[in-house]
């Protein structure tokens, strides 16, 4: 028995939310051959990092890449715009993916493998990256995967309803990256002798996103606004490419650059995709959360505190449950408002807005005492049908809902 867990991305934020499943999995001692395969050298020193003392030895890895001279000029030519090394790896690695009974993927393009390449027995387990509320985490497509992991009922619900998969294809295991959260005590906002700490996280997806619009107003405000401190990371995606461009709606725009008055400013801290936005260090440090549509809100709330929310494309958002995430603080059309969301966001936190926090995060993610990439890695092995070992597996991380 071969099952591999892919990493094919440009960036590195979806090793987190599936490769403690590996781990977990070579940890048990399973009666098969667990294999991590990687892309690219970012993803296998991520590997590397992530898996180090935690029984990642026991892990076969393999980095594959483009093997035909076309699919090189291919994405040279493309890989400014597009993904297209992403896409055209798969073509260049059949044999690899043909020599493998489970295949588990945090993203839904290695349906591709199915869909155009033919290869109908081979089991794609998925487990998405991220448990956010946007329609494109409900697509039609994930009814193609074989097996589903989901952090708890929203996701269950969303995917049986909107997305038409088979409720015996989902597994409800919790969310295998909380197993890695980094440990920190609770930090109330304004703690005498400390500025209040903004974590600024605007989405990619130019329909969606604050930035486009007002990202460099908001940079402006805290230049303005010292006594906050702010950090700036965007979705890792954001700037990694000189062209956004989005499939769910198909949409071109630019980032553009930072300004080095904001890049130099004392109360800014700016981070346009190192390894630190995908870790959770942000989330857990931060004292308020400045979004869009990310949905590391949910890992923000991971720890229960203010929210504000920016709705620079004036979405009718009441009552649609893809923006269900913006119930958990104000909701704001302009910049020039920031200053008291903020400050309503803290006041109104305890009485209003924790309370619907805590419900939209239990609804969100399914916790028990057992770590979710335990949980994951029985649920990967039952699809597989192989045997669970009943002797103590020790967790890669312990306690993650220790912080609050």
């Amino acid at each position: 028995m071969r099952i591999a867990f892919l990493f094919n991305h440009d960036q590195i934020h979806q090793v987190a939310h599936s490769l403690p499943i590996a781990v977990a999995m070579a940890q048990a001692e399973i009666d098969a051959d667990i294999i991590v395969a990687t892309t690219n050298p970012r993803m296998s020193r991520e590997v590397a990092r992530l898996s180090q003392g935690a029984g990642g030895e026991r892990l076969q890895r393999v980095e594959l890449g483009l093997e035909s001279r076309r699919s090189r000029v291919l994405a040279r030519a493309f890989e400014g715009l597009l993904p297209a090394s992403k896409i055209l790896v798969y073509g260049d690695n059949l044999d690899f993916f043909r020599s493998l009974d489970v295949l588990v993927v945090a993203e839904q393009t290695s349906l591709i493998l199915k869909t155009h390449y033919g290869l109908k027995d081979l089991m794609i387990i998925y487990t998405g990256h991220g448990a956010g509320d946007r329609a494109i985490g409900f697509h039609s497509a994930i009814a193609g995967f074989d097996h589903v992991l989901v952090s708890g009922p929203k996701l269950w619900d969303r995917l049986v309803r909107d997305a038409g998969v088979d409720p015996r294809r989902l597994s409800v295991v919790g969310y295998p990256k909380f197993d890695l959260a980094p440990s920190l005590a609770s930090d109330p906002c304004g703690r005498p002798g400390r500025r209040p700490v903004v974590l600024y996280n605007p989405h990619v997806s130019p329909h969606l996103s604050s930035w486009y619009r007002h990202g460099r107003q908001v940079l402006d405000w805290f230049l303005e606004h010292d006594e906050y401190e702010l950090i700036f990371a965007p979705h890792v995606m954001l700037f990694e490419r000189p062209f956004v461009i989005t499939i769910d709606r198909l949409r071109l725009d630019r980032a553009g650059v930072i300004d080095p008055r904001h890049l130099h400013a004392p109360n800014i801290h700016i981070d346009l995709g190192s390894r630190r936005s995908t870790t959770m260090d942000y989330t857990a440090r931060a004292d308020i959360y400045l979004g869009d549509a990310s949905s590391q809100v949910y890992e923000f709330l991971l720890r229960p505190r203010p929210c504000v929310f920016l709705n620079s494309h004036r979405a009718d958002w009441r009552n649609d449950v893809n923006f269900a995430h913006w119930l958990n603080g104000p909701v704001i059309e302009e910049v020039e408002d920031l200053g008291e969301a903020l400050q309503r966001s803290v006041a109104d936190h305890a009485t209003t807005y924790r309370p619907v926090q805590q419900a939209l995060f239990d609804l969100t993610f399914d916790l028990t005492e057992e770590p979710s990439a335990r949980r994951a890695a029985r649920a990967v092995a039952g699809c597989a049908g192989l045997a669970w070992p009943t002797h103590s597996i020790p967790a890669l991380k312990e306690g993650a809902r220790a912080l609050g």
